[in-house]
């Protein structure tokens, strides 16, 4: 009788676990009654009880347009953070690349501070996370847009757009931080993850510039594992700097005498040295040839394709490592020019026969740079971007211009971190441009500063 009991209980249980729960773990919105308090479902919070992370410990936001992911980092009791979540995105517009001016179809690139005001549990796509665009970057440089999101309904124009199921437990991770008293969640926006082989690839980009200097932010984080205080003078990235003196710090102003972290810098140049190894390793690998970026139609595309004759409730856009592939700077410039024929009068020319030459000697960018400053980043370059958003960049600029420097510090391999002392100021929030007020009372155990 005791087992036909118990039995029952159990059957019981699995079927209410089921009206919340689907066999992949996506949340049944059926069941949702309060979209805005649903709590995060049991199995993320018994894999933040395994990975000792106390439930509203800080969080961080990481996303990479090139595979159409979309991380949650979580601080555990050591104050490290480690990823806890991963999301394929649903729906991203635009290609690689910034966004620059309102209507581009761009979604953001760089790091953004999000505070509770940027939550909004009244959106028209089900659940929405303003991303703090422009910032105080964007504004230095002129960029400017509006209402770019982390939403649901798989819809997008310049957001990234998840599922609603997805959504739901994005909101609640930012709402159980907000709670523990996190005043800024960090947002870090990268065209893909910054590996050697991923520059190598990307080496002929006119962005190449801007994501340099994103990826001083992406390394500290990938030796610290502690997001980087950030912030943004001489209209360009800053990260974990110390001011020497009485200077300060303004976007539009000379950056002031500042210094890195001993421990920090060390840490940088070990990384830096395997960095470069694989670096030129990939760009050998690549000789001669150029990546092709593809739209955002041809991401869709793809996907169109894979899912032909299946009902789908979502139309997701596609990652572009499906879509866009290495060529041959002969084949680069017949696809190029034929995507420009579509937008620019008849007789528009993206390269000449000469400049393909030139791309195939494609030795460039191997050689080793010297140890770069992690104090400061290289200088944006805005050159090469068409008003569509498109590259008017010849292959033979690309190619010259890859013979730049790599960018610094930073293997693809991740190193031993529990040694690196965490800089001074504030690692766990993106300071903003008015700082939060602190709360009273004690503060939680992360707040370090």
């Amino acid at each position: 009788m005791r087992l036909k009991i118990l039995a029952s209980v159990l059957l019981m249980a699995t079927a209410l676990v089921g009206c919340t729960e689907s066999i992949d773990g996506a949340i049944d919105l059926s069941t949702v009654k309060n979209k805005v308090e649903q709590p995060l479902p049991a199995r993320v919070v018994a894999e933040m009880q395994k990975k000792n992370m106390p439930r509203n410990s800080p969080i961080m936001i990481r996303v990479f347009k090139e595979e159409g992911v979309m991380e949650i980092w979580k601080a555990k009791a050591d104050n490290r953070f480690d990823k806890i979540a991963q999301y394929q995105i649903c729906a991203w517009s635009g290609k690689l690349g910034p966004k620059v001016k309102e209507g581009d179809r761009q979604a953001p690139e760089g790091f953004y501070n999000l505070t509770p005001a940027h939550l909004n549990p009244n959106s028209k796509y089900y659940l929405a996370i303003n991303t703090g665009f422009p910032n105080r970057y964007d504004a230095a440089n002129g960029r400017n847009g509006s209402n770019l999101m982390i939403h649901g309904a798989c819809s997008s124009s310049g957001c990234y757009s998840m599922t609603d199921e997805q959504i739901l437990e994005i909101y609640a991770f930012a709402r159980d931080a907000f709670k523990g008293g996190q005043s800024t969640i960090q947002l870090e926006a990268f065209p893909f993850r910054m590996t050697a082989e991923n520059m190598a690839r990307h080496r002929n980009s006119e962005h190449l510039d801007f994501w340099k200097m994103l990826k001083v932010g992406y390394d500290q984080f990938e030796v610290t594992k502690r997001p980087p205080e950030v912030n943004v003078c001489d209209r360009k990235y800053v990260f974990n700097q110390q001011v020497q003196g009485a200077g300060s710090i303004s976007p539009g102003a000379a950056c002031p005498p500042m210094s890195t972290p001993p421990a920090l810098t060390a840490a940088l140049t070990s990384y830096e040295k395997d960095y470069q190894l694989a670096y030129t390793k990939a760009v050998d690998k690549l000789s001669g040839k150029v990546w092709y970026e593809p739209t955002e139609a041809e991401r869709k595309a793809v996907v169109a394709a894979k899912r032909k004759g299946r009902d789908l409730a979502y139309a997701p856009t596609g990652t572009s490592l499906e879509a866009g592939k290495l060529v041959e700077p002969a084949e680069f410039e017949t696809l190029m020019a034929a995507r420009l024929s579509k937008t620019k009068p008849a007789g528009s020319m993206l390269v000449a026969s000469a400049e393909g030459n030139a791309g195939k000697q494609g030795r460039v960018g191997s050689q080793p740079a010297p140890q770069a400053a992690v104090a400061t980043a290289v200088p944006q370059a805005n050159q090469g971007v068409s008003p569509a958003g498109r590259s008017s960049m010849s292959v033979a600029t690309a190619m010259n211009a890859s013979g730049r420097q790599p960018a610094s510090a930073g293997p693809q391999a991740p190193m031993t971190t529990g040694s690196v002392p965490v800089p001074a100021p504030n690692p766990l929030a993106y300071a903003s441009v008015q700082p939060a007020a602190e709360t009273t009372g004690k503060k939680p155990f992360w707040k370090l500063w």
